[in-house]
C-alpha cells in the first residue's frame, strides 16, 4: 500500500497572520509530530497569490490579502519546514482552495499501485482541506482518503464541524489509519 501525507497550507498567514486563529496555532506541534512520525510519501501544499490577490474572485469575496507570494505570511510555519526538511517531500503551490495538481502527482508517483492511503492534515478544515480530500477521492475512489481531525482547523470551530460532516458523508472523515 502507497502511503501519501498531505500538510495543506500550514503557512504562517493562517496560523499567526493576516487569517491566524488560536485554533491552528493549537494543531502546529500535532502537524509536526504527523510528520515526523510518517512512513510514506509526503506531499506539502501552500496557498499562493500575487499583488493581484484584491482583484481576483477570492479577492473579491475574502478581501483580507494573504499567503503573497514572497511574504513572511507565504513562509511555512517554520517548525513545520523544519519537520519537512528532515523528510523527503515535495510543495506545491496552489492558487485557489483547492489543487487540481495533487491527483496527477500522486497518479504519477504511485503508478500501478491499485491500494492508496491518504491523509490530510492542515488548514483550513472549511476550505483548503475540504476541497484537496474531495478532489482526492474523487480522483481515487477506492483509495482510504482520510482527514485527521485533530490536525485541522476551520475558519471557526463551528465550521472545522460543519467540513468534517460533509467529509464524513462523502466517506473521508476521521482519523486517518
Amino acid at each position: 500500500m502507497k502511503k501519501y501525507l498531505i500538510v495543506v497550507d500550514m503557512q504562517r498567514d493562517f496560523i499567526d497572520g493576516a487569517l491566524g486563529s488560536k485554533e491552528a496555532q493549537a494543531i502546529v506541534e500535532r502537524v509536526v509530530r504527523q510528520i515526523e512520525e510518517f512512513d510514506g510519501e509526503i506531499i506539502a501544499t501552500m496557498d499562493t497569490h500575487g499583488e493581484d490577490y484584491l482583484d481576483t474572485r477570492e479577492g473579491r469575496n475574502l478581501p483580507v490579502p494573504h499567503c503573497i507570494r514572497g511574504t513572511q505570511g507565504w513562509a511555512l510555519d517554520a517548525r513545520v519546514l523544519e519537520a519537512l526538511e528532515k523528510k523527503t517531500h515535495r510543495i506545491i503551490e496552489k492558487p485557489t482552495f483547492g489543487s487540481t495538481q495533487l491527483p496527477h502527482l500522486i497518479h504519477s508517483e504511485a503508478g500501478t499501485e491499485t491500494e492508496l492511503s491518504i491523509e490530510l492534515v492542515g488548514l483550513c478544515t472549511d476550505i483548503c482541506v475540504v476541497s484537496n480530500a474531495l478532489i482526492l477521492k474523487a480522483s481515487f475512489p477506492e483509495a482510504d482518503v482520510r482527514v485527521n481531525p485533530d490536525c485541522c482547523a476551520g475558519t471557526t470551530p463551528e465550521n472545522h464541524a460543519a467540513a468534517l460532516q460533509t467529509l464524513h458523508s462523502c466517506q473521508a472523515a476521521g482519523s486517518a489509519r
